[in-house]
């Protein structure tokens, strides 16, 4: 665990539970592609870099999930690197309290303060093109985070974030998180069309043909949508369409998994609902849905 793999002469990545990609853009210069969950992970990379005699100049964060910019604040302390974030993630990633707020619904509790859903502010800049090293595109990975992005670089190795997510996480989870399910499904046969050699995910193994797996999470999302249709043939209030899925998907519920994965139920009953595919009514003040 956090070992610097290599993909290409000048691509690697930082082994760790959210990878964190490095390229080199100058003999001893590197730039990184997230920073890990925390303080610790970022030290850990450092140190796997310094050993190595790399400096890394600025830090790309794909999107401001805690896990993908939790290492921004200790990095940029350490180095001056400069830190970068796109659009909507940029607010996020100077304010991380609004990821925790976001995902409970309104002001949230100790229980969501830790550092999986809360990072330490840290000062970025708004990602934009001229701000990329030479022969870097950004792509753009809308669907799982508000503005999520991921880049291509020069020796052709595409990161592409959390984007989708392995077999094995989506079998453990069930339900991966989804900010706006329909983006999500275009980003990911989006992907499918990419001309490039290696496909680097930050939560599955890095591949040459990314193809198979894309298509495992499309076909994931729409089982959970046919679910959610399908538990609603009968109305049903949000907390007692939740009852279902965790059964369903042999979850344990908790605050945490109430918020992380409740958010994501509710872009599926967005998503469900602009499609016409459910309604909701409120009756004796609840609010219920219903497949039509």
């Amino acid at each position: 665990m956090y070992e610097l793999v290599k993909i290409t002469e000048n691509c690697f990545y930082i082994d760790c539970p959210s990878k964190i990609g490095v390229v080199k853009t100058g003999e001893d210069t590197v730039v990184l592609i997230d920073s890990g969950s925390d303080k610790d992970a970022a030290k850990k990379a450092k140190k796997q870099l310094d050993a190595l005699g790399l400096k890394i100049t600025a830090v790309y964060n794909t999107h401001s999930n805690a896990d993908h910019i939790g290492g921004n604040k200790y990095l940029k302390e350490q180095t001056g690197c400069k830190i970068y974030a796109p659009s909507t993630e940029c607010a996020f990633t100077r304010h991380p309290i609004l990821e925790p707020a976001y995902l409970f619904g309104g002001f949230p509790p100790k229980a969501l303060k830790n550092k999986f859903f809360l990072a330490e502010p840290s000062d970025a800049e708004y990602l934009s093109e001229e701000a990329l090293p030479n022969g870097f595109k950004i792509i753009e990975l809308p669907g799982h985070f508000f503005d999520m992005v991921g880049f291509i670089t020069p020796d052709s190795v595409a990161y592409i974030a959390d984007c989708l997510s392995s077999s094995q996480t989506l079998k453990k989870y069930g339900i991966g998180v989804i900010f706006d399910v329909e983006k999500y499904i275009e980003t990911l046969e989006n992907i499918k069309k990419l001309d490039v050699k290696y496909f680097v995910p930050s939560h599955a193994e890095v591949c040459e043909n990314i193809e198979e797996l894309a298509n495992i999470n499309i076909n994931a999302v729409y089982e959970t949508a046919e679910k959610i249709t399908a538990f609603l043939k009968d109305p049903k209030t949000f907390d007692e369409l939740m009852k279902n899925l965790f059964d369903d998907y042999n979850l344990s519920l908790s605050i945490k998994q109430y918020a992380l994965v409740g958010s994501s139920v509710k872009s599926y009953l967005s998503y469900l609902l602009d499609n016409e595919k459910i309604t909701c009514f409120a009756e004796d003040n609840r609010l219920v849905w219903q497949a039509v």
